[in-house]
This record gives C-alpha cells, sequence and structure tokens, in this order.
C-alpha cells in the first residue's frame, strides 16, 4: 500500500475474509479503521503499532483471535475507540490498555476473555472527567457527497439492551460493554470513579462478590447490565441517586434484601430485578408481608427420629408430677401436716353439704 496520505479506512459490512496484510503498517497518517461485520481472521497484525494516530478501531463481528495486542495502550495513545465486539479474542484484559486515557468507548464483549477486571480501568480520563478533548472525532466528522453532508464515524454499541448506530453524537457517548465473557473476580471499587460513564455493561459473566457501594457517584449512567453473574449481598442504597438510569438488569445474580427507593428504581420492569432474593417495589413481594418469617427451630423443638418433640408440653407434665409427689410425699412423710390437711378437707366437705342442702 502506498496511500501515506490515508486518514479513512472503512471496509465494513462486506464479505472479506482471510487475515489482515502486515502492509496495513505502512498507512501511519490512519485515524480511522473500521473492518466490522466481516470476515476477517487471524490476529490483529503487529505492524498496526505503527499507525500511532488511530482514533478508532472498530474490527467487531469478526473471526480474529488469539490474545488482545498489549501494544494497542503504548503505541495508539490518541484511541478513543476500541470495538472488538463479537470475535474470538481470549486471554486477559490488558493492563496495558489503561493508558488509553482518551478512550471514551471501549466493547470487549462476546469474545472468550477471562481474568478480572483490571483496577487501573480508573485511569481511563476520558470516562472520568469532561474536560478531555474530542477533537480527534470532530475534525473529520463529516463528509459531503451529492450536495448532503453525512457523518463519517460510526459506531454500532449495545446500549440499554440493545444494539444502536452511533454516529453524529458519537463523540458525546461514553461506555465499557465486558459482556459475554468468562471474566471472574469482583467488580473493582476503581470502576467507580468513570463519572463520565454512561453506560456499563457486565453481563453473562462470572463476576462475585458485591455491587461497589458507591456507584451512586456514576450520576451520569442510563444503564446498568450487571445480569447473569455471581453477585450476592444487598443493592446498594446509592444506586437511588442514579437520576439518569433508565436501563437496569441485575437479574438471575445471588441479591438478597429489600430494593432501595428512588422513582428511577420503581419505574423499572419487574423482570430487571428476578432470579435473585430481591424484594418490595417493583417486585410483588412485599418485604413486610412476605419477609422472612422467625425461624423457631432448633430453639424450641427438636428432630428425634423423625418425630418432633415440644418441650414446651414436656416441661408442662414434669412439673405436674413434681409437684404432685412434691405435695404428697410432704403429707406422708409430715404427721401434723397430714392432720391438719383433713380436718381442712373435713371442715370444707361440711361447708358444702350445708350450702347444697339450703
Amino acid at each position: 500500500m502506498n496511500w501515506n496520505n490515508l486518514v479513512v479506512l472503512n471496509l465494513g459490512n462486506n464479505n472479506f475474509s482471510g487475515s489482515i496484510p502486515a502492509s496495513i503498517g505502512s498507512l501511519t497518517n490512519l485515524n480511522s479503521l473500521h473492518l466490522c461485520n466481516n470476515t476477517f481472521s487471524g490476529i490483529l497484525p503487529s505492524s498496526l503499532k505503527s499507525c500511532e494516530e488511530l482514533v478508532i478501531i472498530d474490527v467487531a463481528e469478526n473471526r480474529f483471535a488469539g490474545n488482545i495486542p498489549s501494544w494497542i495502550g503504548h503505541r495508539c495513545t490518541s484511541l478513543m475507540v476500541l470495538s472488538l465486539r463479537s470475535n474470538y479474542f481470549h486471554g486477559h484484559i490488558p493492563k496495558e490498555l489503561c493508558a488509553l486515557t482518551s478512550l471514551q468507548i471501549l466493547d470487549l464483549s462476546h469474545n472468550k476473555l477471562s481474568g478480572s477486571i483490571p483496577r487501573c480501568v480508573k485511569n481511563f480520563r476520558a470516562m472520568a472527567t469532561n474536560n478531555i478533548s474530542n477533537e480527534h472525532l470532530n475534525s473529520y466528522r463529516a463528509s459531503i457527497r451529492y450536495g448532503e453532508i453525512l457523518p463519517l464515524e460510526s459506531a454500532l454499541l449495545v446500549i440499554k439492551g440493545s444494539i444502536r448506530e452511533y454516529n453524529t453524537i458519537l463523540q458525546l457517548v461514553k461506555s465499557i460493554d465486558f459482556s459475554k465473557n468468562n471474566l471472574l473476580g469482583e467488580i473493582p471499587k476503581e470502576v467507580t470513579s468513570l463519572q463520565e460513564l454512561q453506560s456499563l455493561n457486565l453481563s453473562c459473566n462470572f463476576l462475585n462478590g458485591s455491587i461497589p457501594m458507591n456507584i451512586g457517584t456514576m450520576v451520569l449512567l442510563e444503564s446498568i447490565d450487571f445480569s447473569m453473574n455471581h453477585l450476592s449481598g444487598k443493592i446498594p442504597s446509592s444506586m437511588s441517586s442514579l437520576t439518569f438510569l433508565s436501563h437496569l438488569n441485575l437479574s438471575n445474580n445471588n441479591l438478597s434484601g429489600k430494593i432501595p427507593l428512588s422513582t428511577q428504581l420503581q419505574s423499572l420492569a419487574a423482570s430487571s430485578f428476578i432470579g435473585n432474593n430481591l424484594c418490595g417495589p417493583p417486585l410483588k413481594d412485599n418485604c413486610t408481608v412476605n419477609g422472612v418469617k422467625p425461624n423457631y427451630e432448633n430453639t424450641t423443638s427438636k428432630d428425634t427420629n423423625g418425630l418432633e418433640v415440644d418441650w414446651f408440653y414436656v416441661s408442662m407434665a414434669l412439673g405436674f408430677v413434681v409437684g404432685f409427689w412434691g405435695v404428697c410425699s410432704s403429707l406422708l412423710l409430715n404427721k401434723p401436716w397430714r392432720i391438719m390437711y383433713f380436718q381442712f378437707l373435713d371442715h370444707l366437705g361440711y361447708k358444702l353439704k350445708s350450702i347444697v342442702s339450703l
């Protein structure tokens, strides 16, 4: 290739197959690489590290495999969009990606990634603050054809549970999607420092632990999907502070307790919370009515050979026997008490007889 001044290469939505030629590294001025929705295979060529001006890499929906190249974090420092969705990448998420301080969109969903989510995600400064300039996207985002202004940059993103194409507002979108992988461990609390993030999708993994307590500080979140994991504990009360939240899916985890009260949470469908041990609106299970009943097992009764013995009645019977024989033995052993007791009975009998005769 001798197209040294080429800035945008868009081969998306075709039937291209095979591997990417190493000569692509000669496109040193390349800003945007779109190869999505083809059947490209193999690995991302290391020659791409020469394309240090890349702002967008979109190779979603292909058959690329191998590890995610760690050099992306060191050589493509201006990268703002990285979409590797629906491929066959495996291994861990490289920590080197955290060096991409301008990154606004990171989509690694539908792969075979394993390991934990790197704690260094807090270094994605463009997702943490709005002070990072996105002039790279603005500088060449439109072209003119047949007198009509057409958006040049676009990306397909899964946000709020559906796939959408973003073009004219692409530079305003900030999202992370790690869904449908084999990720383990806890959701790092460092992710809550990304306070400009609008969409966070970690669904369909093997994540455990609890939802970060201060997730409510991510005030711009519009979409959260943590479904199909092994998360436990309560839903943080701070989640009620997410006033922009319009899509939430926490279904099929091990969450428990009462759903926090807020206009957003109670307006969501009950399906957002099913498959847990939760109660309260919008679920039909009312915490005050259908709460867990006190378990008196092992305190008032005991299971012996399949028969339940109630010790309350046993103690009553024992008390009666002890009391009865206590009185009888005292009368038998103490003659004065015995004489007084029978005199009392005789007096009581005469008195009752006189009353009846009247």
